[in-house]
């Protein structure tokens, strides 16, 4: 076959550490891998329970949109955590949520074809400029300040206006940074003002911390109404769920009910007895306590470690993530 002349996937970032690792793995100790941020404690056991329950049962297809006890628990969640209340109507489950934070901005696009730009962190996860990417559409990052925190305000007009879609993160992957109430609201009712769509990636919201490690209620762009507003939440670091693959999208019901329609015409589904395991995970609240006093110990043991090397952190204090900055001034694949 002829060469591509069109897209070309450039390298996958965990794959270029790939020969890094095996050299880390071959010394003394092996390698610790902090190239990736999958869980590595045990599935909470009443999650562990539904599942293997819900797998015997498992023999037809289950609704894309997610069953009614998965949504249920879902917006029963959303609720305690942050005291937003929806409907299950209002929630539609997704695979994991980079399959839905790849595919939005071409769902999207589809659904109003005369907007071509997809604004995200400067400083971010890369699928939101990669889900832009395999859209055809721009993907235009949006400078971040002293705190890693969204500078709308740099935002070029003819960017805003042309603008798709608006990622928000909270608490952002990798940086750690959390914004206020009042800012995150800010930050919606700008995109929301543009007729843009905001899309806020949560998937961290159970892991935020003041300076001291304190845990702090989070924040969500849900506080801004419903109103354009779409909240993507994930099972995979809340309940050490990266294995299963399960998340959800909730929001604004217009978007929310086209969102829905799309998937079950491309067949987007989250298994049956996977749906099962994250309600009984949405339901329950003290493995999350457990995992969040966790990582806040494993956080306070690490950084002055990798302080006295020449590593400070110069991230916020939520998620499980240090940002690291060297004293030696070398950039990160240096530092690898």
């Amino acid at each position: 076959m002829s060469a591509p002349t069109g897209f070309v996937p450039p390298p996958y970032p965990q794959d270029r550490l790939a020969s890094l690792k095996a050299t880390a793995d071959a010394l003394p100790g092996g390698v610790v891998d902090a190239s990736v941020g999958t869980p590595v404690d045990p599935m909470p056991e009443v999650v562990a329970e539904a599942l293997i329950s819900a797998t015997r049962a498992a023999t037809g297809y289950p609704p894309s949109i997610g069953t009614p006890g998965y949504r249920e628990s879902a917006a029963g969640w959303l609720e305690r955590r942050f005291g937003v209340a929806l409907t299950p109507d209002q929630v539609i489950a997704c695979i994991g949520t980079k399959e839905l934070v790849a595919s939005l901005p071409h769902h999207l696009a589809l659904r109003d074809p005369s907007r071509d730009t997809v604004l995200y962190p400067a400083v971010s996860y890369p699928t939101y400029a990669m889900g832009a990417t395999l859209a055809g559409l721009r993907a235009v990052p949006v400078p971040v300040d002293d705190r890693w925190h969204l500078d709308l305000d740099a935002v070029d007009p003819a960017d805003a206006e042309r603008a798709l879609v608006l990622w928000l993160n909270d608490p952002a992957n990798p940086t750690g940074a959390c914004a206020t109430p009042d800012e995150i609201v800010r930050n919606a009712e700008w995109g929301r003002s543009r007729g843009i769509v905001v899309a806020s990636d949560e998937c961290y919201a159970e892991f935020t911390y003041d300076d001291s490690g304190a845990p702090i209620a989070p924040v969500t762009a849900l506080f801004a109404g419903l109103d354009g507003i779409l909240s993507v939440h994930s099972l995979s670091k809340r309940s050490n769920l990266a294995g299963l693959r399960a998340g959800f999208v909730a929001g604004d019901p217009t978007l929310v009910q086209y969102l829905g329609e799309v998937r079950k015409h491309a067949g987007f589904m989250v298994p049956a007895p996977v749906q099962a395991a994250g309600a009984a995970a949405f339901a329950d609240d003290a493995h999350v306590e457990e995992q969040r006093a966790r990582y806040a110990a494993r956080r306070a043991r690490l950084a002055p470690v990798l302080a006295a090397r020449g590593y400070r952190s110069d991230g916020g204090p939520s998620t499980f993530y240090l940002w690291l900055g060297s004293e030696r001034g070398e950039d990160g694949w240096q530092m690898a």
